[in-house]
């Protein structure tokens, strides 16, 4: 069964003095405003990069703790950080960091196990035509 989701972004106005919003139909992103400022200086907000990290973030969580009781290790956690770089226009990079509790479980093994999972991420799917992904596991 296929599984749909969507998002709007909507943007008003020249790059640099403009701005613009995104939403989702869950709710959770409501006309959430976006500009020049906070995706290329670090001002406070969001922007498009941040979403693509979070939501590789998240994805590799799960998918990384499917894969561990799959393969009969049961997690307590995975905690993932997704680092995006945009560089000169082009999202050329995504770096992931994951930790996790899992108990039973050696440092060795989680990272040979972090490796093989993120194969099996949908989001790292996705990204990984023309994108350099990397990760890097250690045991919480």
């Amino acid at each position: 069964m296929a599984i749909e989701r969507t998002a709007t972004g909507t943007w008003r106005g020249n790059l640099k003095s403009g701005s613009g919003t995104i939403g989702s139909t869950s709710g959770v992103l409501a006309d959430t405003p976006f500009t020049f400022a906070t995706r290329f200086e670090n001002a406070k907000g969001t922007n498009p990069e941040e979403l693509i990290a979070a939501a590789h973030a998240a994805c590799f969580s799960m998918a990384f703790a499917n894969y561990l009781a799959g393969q009969g290790h049961e997690p307590e956690e995975i905690r993932t950080r997704a680092t995006i770089t945009l560089d000169n226009g082009v999202i050329s990079k995504m770096h992931l960091v994951t930790e996790g509790r899992v108990p039973g479980l050696d440092d060795s093994a989680f990272r040979r196990l972090a490796a093989e999972a993120e194969k099996k991420c949908p989001v790292s799917n996705l990204l990984r035509n023309g994108l350099s992904i990397s990760v890097d596991a250690s045991l919480a």
